[in-house]
């Protein structure tokens, strides 16, 4: 931790180069809470369709008990995660929210393959409804995720660059967590499957 006469020293130095970065970092920090923001509203909008698409397919195949379960449970691992602006400081607690994030993907996938063996589940409509509100909720995840990924690159570039960083170093900016590319892959794949072909038809 940096005593109080080099944090002094530092901001003195900071105010006194031409182009110290305040401004910039201010409002690259702002870009970045309103990506995550973004990234987090999308996920919760999923997680809101989560109710509705198992009680529908519960209507059609209550047997598939350990489905349901498994999408259920997911979803409960994903709210038991406070995912505040402070979140993308720390890069455990980011791991751990991706990790749940990537479980509910993985399970809404089992569902949805699950579904292709009932036929009167596929042609009811409001499961078809509830498919494409997924599916259109899986594109927004991706674009705002991407979004996400490149304001931290830019701010994480700007508070490491002379002498910006001094600047950063004196107000306790520091680099963000990001997406990495192995939890990025393990989250990229949306649950998509197509539901306009008859049943046991192989997807192409």
């Amino acid at each position: 931790m940096w005593h109080r006469p080099w944090n002094l020293l530092l901001l003195a130095i900071a105010a006194l180069l031409p182009g110290c970065g305040y401004n910039t970092i201010q409002s690259q920090d702002e870009d970045v809470k309103a990506a995550w923001s973004e990234v987090v509203n999308q996920y919760q909008r999923r997680a809101d369709l989560i109710p509705n698409l198992v009680k529908t397919v519960q209507g059609y195949a209550e047997q598939e008990k350990d489905v349901l379960l498994g999408v259920t449970e997911a979803r409960a691992r994903v709210g038991s995660i406070q995912a505040t602006p402070e979140l993308v400081n720390d890069p455990a607690a980011l791991d751990r929210f991706v990790k749940a994030q990537g479980e509910m993907t993985s399970a809404l996938s089992r569902l949805l393959v699950v579904a292709e063996n009932y036929p009167n589940l596929k042609s009811d409509q409001n499961f078809r409804d509830l498919q494409a509100q997924l599916e259109g909720t899986e594109n927004r995840i991706t674009v705002a995720r991407k979004r996400y990924i490149d304001a931290v690159k830019t701010y994480n570039i700007t508070v490491r660059q002379f002498p910006v960083n001094l600047t950063a170093m004196a107000f306790g900016y520091k680099e963000k967590a990001s997406f990495t590319v192995e939890n990025e892959a393990a989250i990229a794949k949306p649950p998509v499957v197509d539901f306009s072909k008859p049943a046991g038809m192989p997807a192409k």
